[in-house]
């Protein structure tokens, strides 16, 4: 089975127009949640952007600066294209030491694509990456396990922590749960979790 990144570097402009042609109604309210959490000049980090739609194009509508993060080439052209005056970086996220800090970052249907060790890992990444009191968004599974999903007929690798080890795995890194959603009915069920850095 392919990696994601393999599956959508191979197949970036379907993704892409799967992506922008399929979205959930309740994304746009996440979003704007997310935004009105951060400062008004905050920089979002936003890790596995994709083709930077819809996620980062709502950010940057909303007057926010954009450091997107992905492991696929191709998707990056895209961002790059679409949103030149913004920062587009081909990168494993695991692997991510950028030295500096951001005003809230963004994980939008990207984590769960990780193994649940390297879920785990990534956390403490993430809060190095954040100033105090920014905010962090991400989705997620409930259950720990592997999931293979299926799209346009290839295997889609998903993971997750369960729901108490994610809450756990927040607390331990600094992060105060402000919201969290389990199968959001307008966000096509997703499981979304809305946390705050606080100042260690």
């Amino acid at each position: 089975m392919k990696t994601p990144s393999e599956l959508y570097e191979r197949n970036a402009a379907a993704w892409d127009q799967d992506r922008r042609h399929a979205r959930p109604k309740g994304e746009r309210r996440w979003i704007q949640r997310f935004v009105n959490a951060t400062a008004p000049n905050a920089d979002v980090l936003d890790l596995g952007c994709g083709s930077g739609e819809p996620i980062a194009a709502d950010l940057i509508a909303a007057g926010r600066a954009v450091t997107g993060v992905d492991a696929s080439p191709a998707l990056i052209a895209l961002c790059r294209e679409r949103f030149p005056d913004q920062t587009w970086i081909v990168a494993d996220m695991r692997e991510l030491e950028l030295g500096r800090r951001f005003g809230a970052a963004v994980a939008w249907h990207s984590l769960f694509h990780l193994p649940p060790d390297d879920q785990i890992a990534l956390i403490p990444v993430l809060a190095r990456h954040l100033a105090a009191g920014a905010p962090l968004m991400f989705t997620s599974g409930t259950t720990h396990g592997v999931t293979i999903g299926q799209w346009r007929g290839e295997a889609l690798y998903h993971a997750s922590l369960d729901t108490g080890a994610y809450a756990a795995l927040l607390a331990e890194h600094g992060f105060v749960v402000l919201d969290h959603v389990v199968g959001d009915p307008t966000c096509g069920g997703a499981n979304i979790w809305l946390a705050r850095r606080e100042d260690r």
